[in-house]
């Protein structure tokens, strides 16, 4: 390939790199011991993360991680020391008619809806990472119920949110509803040269 093939940008590069020697080596297969050390590595942390790896035909690796929330852990565990819903269980098991189920990871649902227990504490956890996480940013009450009740029910859900936004003082200090109003605008002064 002569240089006049090569654009603009190709032809710096060359002049750029003509002063150095360089040597490009290919180690084929286990040859490569540093990048075969890594790339196991790598794999050894992907299984540890709960991913399941499958090579396809190319060559290609599709890597599946699956996660589990600890929220839903938690409330699996206090669903059961919970007097309502243990009821609540049982009724299911028992009558196939009711709008409570048991999910696939044995938490009790009602409709689609995961079941929190009144447990002041999760309830507290749930609220606070739904108000003040890394992507929700203080959302207002009623946007924050719109966005749990895609994933949660518990009895006095409306009323525990609108406390709890009522009680963040960020937001409090910030909402435009809580603002003093700003009064009359007041003319800018022209500058009398540039």
């Amino acid at each position: 390939m002569s240089q006049k093939d090569l654009n603009l940008r190709q032809r710096r590069w060359l002049e750029l790199l003509k002063d150095y020697k360089l040597v490009i080596d290919y180690h084929p297969g286990k040859a490569n011991v540093v990048a075969d050390a890594l790339s196991r590595k790598l794999l050894f942390a992907l299984r540890v993360m709960n991913t399941q790896l499958k090579v396809s035909d190319d060559g290609s690796i599709l890597a599946e991680l699956r996660a589990k929330t600890m929220f839903l852990q938690e409330i699996s565990e206090t669903q059961k020391n919970d007097q309502d819903l243990l009821a609540k269980r049982k009724q299911c098991e028992a009558d196939t008619g009711s709008d409570f189920r048991i999910g696939s990871d044995g938490c009790l649902m009602f409709k689609d809806w995961i079941c929190v227990p009144k447990n002041e504490e999760l309830i507290q956890k749930i609220l606070q990472e739904a108000h003040s996480g890394y992507f929700p940013i203080h959302p207002g009450s009623t946007k924050m119920y719109n966005d749990l009740k895609k994933m949660y029910w518990w009895n006095g859900m409306k009323r525990d949110i609108s406390e709890f936004v009522s009680k963040c003082l960020i937001c409090q200090q910030v909402k435009a509803e809580h603002q003093v109003p700003s009064g009359l605008l007041q003319p800018i002064m022209v500058p009398e040269w540039k």
